[in-house]
């Protein structure tokens, strides 16, 4: 690594830690100082002397807060800094830091509301408890109950918005640590879906702690002026005040529910339709929304249409190539010219006959079209020979469906090819078991090939050939009758018959 480059995230991880520090320090003294000091100190009626002392324990329980959980701070960002300064760790070093850097959000929460708040009220309940016991502090003790509900409720809504701060500081971090591993590794690091805090927490903690928090502090801080007022009057406040509390939580709560759903609602048919996606399904969302998830749903339908258009050229193209391969070998014999097409018509039509699914009638096609490919490799001499094979150049005929297998296995992608491949080697098996190339029999042969031989043969019998003419169609159909079972699959053959012979009636 270069001084340059180590100067660059030298200071990236300074200008890191300040934000986390003034982060941390604006709300440990919003908690502490302000909530601590403006409420509870000017709440209380005591003593001036009695108002050094509470000081004092605010002061001491403020730094060992600020030890312990500076101490823990430290500890979390380690494997960052590790990440960042130490130029010769490796690809575990660097993927460690940007884990670590994603869940330090969730561990500014674990740690405001561990350390920091333990650190925080230990030291100052067990000050006052004993000041409280040898008699320098005088207010009642039920107050240092109160103190304590306001000290974790002042905790959790500060763990709320250092979270969210923290949320914000870290992305820098997290660009960086993407550009070292795609630079050093050629890696790109990804969370893969991982989910370190959902939106349905998030939103319904952040919106309760909002919607409820004055309210309950306000609720704390009036217990501590109400304490003079008559016993019957404070408990008729607390019936009235209690009544309000319950229907403000209640009211936080609804609201928070309503906000949490009302986004997680389009975030959730967005998810759902980038999974359909990636099974191969482009789905479109129905666009119901009117504030920025209406955008975010245009673009996204947007995205899927443009994808939709480029499936169909795609799919073009390649029933194109499909096309171009099969009339170029048909081209070698311009007596057999059109076999390949009209085996895929035939193929087709038996599998639509079958109840076969569009996508398995596609490979049907697909792979009749290219049936013969193997014949590529077969000399002209053997190939378009006028007279009658000898068993020598029967067997060089007889190896093309394993030839032609081995070619398209040759072809990229192999997995768009790999459906085709059974009905390339297996269509001149025959039901019977004596067909080649490995004699299978039944239904041990591959589908694709089963349906291919009842297509490919009545083709072969139909067609002009320079050393005869092609074979009436009726006598053609009587043949593949009378081979259902023994030669060609029996329902294949049966539906390709009948079919035919309609429409010969007609």
């Amino acid at each position: 690594m270069d001084s340059e480059q180590q100067r660059r995230r030298k200071a990236l991880y300074q200008l890191f830690l300040k934000k986390l520090l003034r982060n941390y320090i604006v709300g440990s003294m919003f908690a502490v100082l302000v909530v601590g000091s403006a409420i509870v100190l000017t709440t209380l009626e005591v003593p001036g002397p009695e108002y050094k002392r509470m000081m004092y324990i605010l002061l001491v329980s403020l730094a060992v807060m600020l030890v312990t959980e500076l101490i823990v701070f430290f500890v979390h960002i380690k494997p960052i800094r590790k990440g960042l300064l130490e130029p010769e760790g490796g690809f575990d070093v660097l993927e460690k830091a940007y884990l670590q850097t994603h869940k330090l959000p969730m561990l500014a929460i674990y740690r405001i509301l561990g350390p920091h708040l333990l650190g925080l009220m230990v030291p100052a309940v067990g000050m006052t408890l004993w000041m409280l016991h040898v008699g320098l502090l005088t207010f009642p003790p039920f107050y240092l109950t109160i103190a304590v509900l306001g000290a974790i409720l002042v905790a959790s809504m500060h763990a709320m918005i250092d979270f969210f701060l923290t949320t914000l500081t870290i992305r820098p971090l997290i660009q960086e640590f993407k550009k070292q591993t795609e630079e050093r590794y050629r890696v790109e690091l990804d969370l893969d879906g991982h989910v370190f805090m959902s939106i349905r927490p998030k939103f319904l903690v952040s919106a309760m702690l909002i919607g409820s928090s004055p309210l309950l502090l306000f609720s704390l801080a009036a217990q501590l002026r109400l304490r003079s007022l008559d016993h019957d009057i404070i408990q008729n406040y607390w019936s009235w005040a209690g009544l309000i509390l319950v229907i403000d939580l209640s009211f936080a709560y609804a609201g928070a529910r309503l906000i949490t759903q009302n986004v997680e609602e389009p975030i959730g048919k967005l998810y759902d339709a980038m999974n359909e996606i990636r099974e191969g399904r482009l789905v479109l969302i129905q666009n119901e929304y009117s504030d920025e998830f209406s955008k975010l749903v245009a673009g996204f339908n947007m995205m899927v249409r443009a994808l939709q258009n480029r499936e169909v050229q795609s799919l073009t193209m390649l029933e194109s190539y499909f096309v171009t391969l099969a009339t170029a070998l048909d081209a070698r014999d311009a007596y057999t010219a059109g076999h390949s097409t009209r085996v895929a018509e035939y193929s087709e039509l038996i599998g639509r006959l079958s109840g076969m699914a569009d996508e398995q009638i596609n490979v049907i096609r697909k792979s009749a079209l290219l049936h013969d490919i193997g014949k590529i490799g077969i000399r002209d001499t053997v190939l378009l020979k006028d007279g009658r094979l000898t068993d020598e150049e029967f067997d060089q005929i007889k190896a093309h469906p394993a030839l032609g297998e081995n070619i398209l296995m040759q072809i990229e992608p192999k997995d768009a090819m790999a459906p085709l491949l059974p009905g390339v080697r297996s269509h001149h098996e025959r039901y019977d078991g004596k067909g080649y190339p490995d004699g299978l029999a039944g239904e041990d042969i591959p589908l694709l090939g089963r349906i291919i031989a009842v297509a490919d043969a009545y083709d072969a019998m139909t067609s002009d050939r320079p050393y005869r003419r092609g074979m009436d169609c009726t006598k053609a159909l009587s043949i593949l009758e009378e081979g259902r079972g023994k030669q060609w699959d029996p329902m294949f053959a049966k539906v390709f018959v009948d079919h035919m012979r309609k429409r010969l009636a007609n």
